[in-house]
């Protein structure tokens, strides 16, 4: 599972990372182009970035498909918990796997309806506006990011009936950075 939780990692981060470079290269074409250079100016017209745009919010939603995922194996997904809380261990306990266990269900579902949606459409000539990518493979971000999540959903599910806990994420901690308390106690 550590590769796949890797490989789930590194695309997010590329993703995001590839769609920032390719945001950031249109924006300073599009103004560069604009400057009384003469050589700049000639060859920045020559290079056509209009489907720059489109790839980035193509990349974004698969990102926030499998960011998704991730926010449920990591804890950081949003949830509102303040009556469960409130109860006792064994009906919370009922509670949160059934919150789980709909969550699984509901991805699940919108993956199964997703792939459905992906095979009637691989089975037309719809590309995008663009790139000209067949439609089908910028929609399969559902399915797929939609059955990652429900099988996170039912990996934590897994994890709290054997250890009872649920994943649950320090926003102060930076992977790779230490701060003074965890100094202190490795002694530096």
């Amino acid at each position: 599972m550590k590769f796949f939780d890797r490989l789930e990692e590194w695309l997010i981060a590329s993703l995001m990372a590839m769609a920032t470079i390719l945001i950031f290269l249109a924006v300073v074409h599009r103004y560069a182009s604009g400057l009384p250079i003469p050589w700049v100016q000639d060859e920045l017209i020559k290079i056509n970035t209009s489907w720059a745009q489109e790839l980035c919010i193509y990349m974004f939603v698969w990102m926030a498909k499998f960011g998704a995922a991730y926010g449920v194996r990591v804890g950081i997904h949003v949830g509102v918990d303040v009556l469960i809380n409130k109860l006792n261990i064994p009906w919370r306990n009922k509670f949160i796997v059934f919150g789980l266990l709909a969550g699984a269900f509901f991805t699940a579902t919108v993956g199964t309806l997703g792939a459905e949606f992906v095979w009637e459409m691989a089975h037309t000539d719809t590309v995008s506006a663009d790139l000209e990518i067949p439609m089908w493979i910028v929609y399969m971000a559902v399915p797929l990011g939609s059955y990652l999540m429900s099988f996170r959903f039912l990996q934590v599910t897994w994890q709290f009936f054997k250890h009872g806990e649920l994943p649950k994420h320090d926003h102060a901690h930076v992977d790779g950075v230490e701060d003074a308390a965890d100094l202190e106690h490795i002694g530096a």
